[in-house]
């Protein structure tokens, strides 16, 4: 696999994000970031997207901006 690289956000990746890596997904909406995403599969202009809580694939691809690996508050039981 070629060393391409990926923006994501502000950061940039060495390699797209691998099938069920646990992902933050930016909401097309109000900008702001959500939680409970994976990635189902790399495609062509991005990423296919499958909600954690019941299994389903959104139907959107979704660019390198608009996803970022997870990240999750340390220490709060709420997380």
């Amino acid at each position: 696999m070629a060393n391409t690289m990926y923006e994501v956000g502000e950061s940039a990746l060495a390699e797209p994000l691998p099938h069920g890596t646990r992902v933050d997904v930016r909401s097309r909406f109000v900008g702001s970031w959500t939680h409970g995403f994976e990635v189902d599969e790399v495609v062509a202009g991005g990423y296919r997207i499958r909600r954690v809580s019941d299994g389903s694939v959104l139907p959107d691809v979704f660019t390198e901006d608009e996803i970022r690996p997870e990240r999750r508050k340390q220490g709060l039981w709420w997380y």
